[in-house]
């Protein structure tokens, strides 16, 4: 080596540490203006975030949203300093919820000046949505790496569907930084098991090994060897002993892209606090501001000025510009190139993923969607379902999902020739495996959804507790994710109360921003798909019967269609207002209607409200409301085979609710029902008393 060229080798090493040192100093210097937040880990892992970003990610902060840019989640999301810091220093640009670009930072340096501040763009937490270039939303530790899982089943799924030869239109890869804390999670677990059954050798972990959680050293809680738990689920793992050896994290992330057929693990020993000379390797470094006194020590370490704030080098934003800069403005000016010639080869293709990428669906997308004809003994919500869910696929190539091992209950299994199973040799296929791992998969479908296929996740009812935490983060992300629910009352029978979910309707409708459907009958099924379909920017729930549901005469009562609007009147009694008004969801629809159907003939004016979700009906105007539910009548009735909470909301202080104050019972379905007073006659004793009528 010259005396030239080792001079400028050792001034790219100065400059790499000064970026790596900004990127430090900024998280310190945010989390104590913000006298809140987790020092500890940015400061460790600065070097590879450096590394990742301006070494190896194919990524341009000019277009943050280009379809074929590699994905970085941090699933410890805590540690937000480091992504916040390295939006800012490669001057990511913002996209709006039109997908635009704006043209306008994503980040700037006063968004770091109020880290966890009011309408900051440097909030606690990674949000997806909010700031431009998180992939995701993190916090709740393993939500991000199983979301990243995700992420890399749908770049095979596109990779198998839209490459043609010459064209590698999606050829992308995913990099996860976890910790301790994702490690220890269930859904973690359940997420790295899958991915290796997969083969996903476009995904890669790199794991925090600190050896600090919160309450201190992680040998109170954590001694198993990860190294070997992940050999033994199948994946690649490599070892990186100093997390401030950039050139040998370099080359563990050159062979995780030489790796086939195999996710890749790497473990990178650090230290948190790394500089800070009195909590580096505490437990105090983790989730509080280190002190003045500490940071000036710290920056003594760093050859940085003591006493700058904020500061940026000069310099800094440029070698940034230089490498990741230059290089993802390369990359994607050549996959706009190839896109233009693919256009011209494939032009059907290429309109998909126009499509695709702004949420839209294609031409026809409902056509063929089934029509039930009354029938008194009619059919399952799963089985309507699972019918809606064969035309849909075929009609939108990029719709797919499966269940947690129970797609033969859930009637979740796309059938239609040519629909195939993703599998790690067939990874185009349209139905998706999960194995009994809820949680997983419900941080899956989130993943599929970001990458923007539409996906759906289905299990029992009663299982969507352990998907609940995805579920959540799918709202607060404004995902268009489907979660399909069967067995969602008590059809289970002799099941019992453990199968039996009571609370969970309540539970959902909790959520803001999710979309909670009960369908009636199978006609209601079917509009609740055309509903759900058609939303971009939120998650939705079917909850569906297992017991077949009569299929009401359409002829007789209202269209199903009036499921856009929440609640709708179904049955009605002529001349003037009703006395009564009878509000049920799901199976109790027909057993209002047999009601009143009962009160009728008894010469009191009834009305049937078919109310399949709460937070559709809330959207509505005040006047529609009004029109299904007028103020003036008071006698009001809600049947649900739910807990009774929220429903007083609309059936008011004197109004009746038959609903579920206990758990299940184990027993045949019709002896369930009288027990607990799901029964047409219940129903009208009840508007008999509340009309004071009882002595006919």
């Amino acid at each position: 080596m010259t005396t030239t060229q080792l001079a400028q080798t050792l001034d790219i090493a100065r400059v790499d540490q000064l970026c790596i040192n900004t990127i430090r100093t900024l998280s310190m210097d945010a989390v104590q203006q913000a006298k809140s937040g987790h020092p500890g880990t940015p400061m460790a892992l600065a070097p590879l975030v450096y590394t990742i970003w301006n070494r190896v990610m194919r990524f341009d902060p000019q277009d943050p949203i280009w379809p074929n840019r590699d994905r970085f989640v941090l699933s410890n999301g805590h540690a937000s300093m480091l992504l916040w810091s390295v939006l800012h220093l490669t001057r990511t640009k913002a996209v709006n919820a039109d997908y635009e670009r704006l043209g306008d930072p994503s980040v700037t340096l006063d968004d770091i000046r109020s880290f966890r501040q009011i309408d900051s763009k440097a909030p606690g937490h990674p949000e997806y949505h909010w700031v431009s270039g998180v992939e995701t939303t993190t916090g709740p530790l393993g939500q991000g790496i199983a979301t990243s899982v995700g992420m890399a089943i749908a770049q095979k799924w596109l990779a198998d569907h839209c490459n043609r030869p010459g064209f590698d239109i999606f050829d992308y890869n995913i990099y996860a930084v976890c910790g301790d804390g994702c490690l220890m999670e269930g859904v973690g677990s359940e997420a790295a098991s899958l991915a290796a059954h997969l083969g996903l050798d476009n995904l890669c972990w790199i794991y925090d090994n600190n050896h600090i959680t919160i309450e201190g050293n992680t040998r109170i809680t954590f001694s198993e060897d990860v190294e070997l738990r992940f050999l033994a689920y199948g994946w690649n793992v490599l070892r990186v002993g100093d997390a401030n050896d950039t050139s040998r994290i370099e080359h563990a992330l050159q062979n995780f892209r030489d790796t086939k057929n195999a996710p890749t693990l790497i473990i990178l020993d650090s230290h948190i606090g790394y500089g800070a000379p009195h909590k580096q390797d505490t437990a105090d470094a983790h989730g509080e501001p280190l002190g003045d006194e500490e940071i000036r020590l710290a920056k003594r370490a760093y050859g940085w000025p003591e006493d700058a704030r904020f500061l940026v080098p000069e310099g800094v934003y440029d070698h940034f510009a230089k490498g990741i800069g230059e290089r993802g403005a390369a990359a994607r000016r050549r996959w706009i190139n190839l896109f233009d010639a693919y256009r011209t080869a494939y032009p059907d293709l290429a309109v998909e993923i126009d499509r695709m990428e702004r949420r839209e669906l294609p031409e026809g997308w409902d056509r063929n969607l089934p029509v039930f004809p009354a029938d008194s003994k009619g059919i399952a919500g799963r089985d309507a379902s699972g019918k809606v869910l064969n035309v849909l696929a075929q009609n939108i190539p990029w719709f797919l999902g499966g269940s947690a091992d129970l797609a033969p209950s859930n009637r979740t299994s796309l059938t239609y020739d040519g629909a195939g199973d993703i599998q790690a040799g067939s990874p185009g296929g349209k139905n998706l495996h999960f194995g009994i791992r809820e949680h997983a998969m419900g941080a899956i479908v989130n993943g599929l959804s970001l990458s923007k296929l539409r996906a759906f996740g289905a299990t029992f009812f009663i299982f969507s507790d352990y998907a609940r935490p995805a579920i959540r983060l799918s709202a607060i992300m404004e995902l268009p994710a489907i979660f399909i629910f069967t067995h969602e009352a008590m059809g289970d029978g002799e099941d019992g109360p453990t199968h039996q979910p009571v609370e969970h309707l309540a539970s959902m409708r909790a959520i803001p921003g999710l979309v909670t459907l009960r369908p009636a009958d199978a006609n209601e099924v079917v509009e609740a798909y055309r509903y759900v379909l058609q939303l971009r920017h939120k998650p939705a729930v079917l909850a569906l019967s297992r017991q077949p549901l009569p299929t009401l005469d359409r002829s007789k009562y209202a269209s199903a269609s009036g499921v856009s609007r929440g609640a709708y009147v179904l049955a009605d009694s002529l001349g003037g207002i009703p006395e009564v008004i009878l509000i049920a969801s799901g199976s109790e629809v027909s057993l209002a209607v047999d009601a009143h159907e009962t009160l009728l003939a008894d010469g009191i004016r009834s009305r049937v409200v078919s109310m399949p979700s709460w937070d559709i009906f809330e959207e509505q105007s005040q006047q529609y409301r009004d029109s299904v539910l007028p103020p003036a009548v008071t006698a009001r009735i809600a049947i649900e085979q739910a807990s009774t909470f929220g429903w007083e909301r609309y059936v008011g202080l004197s109004g009746r609710i038959i609903g579920m104050k206990t758990f299940g019972a184990s027993a045949p379905l019709k002896e369930l029902q009288r027990k607990f007073g799901f029964e047409p006659e219940r129903v009208v004793e009840a508007a008999r008393e509340l009309l004071g009528k009882t002595g006919r």
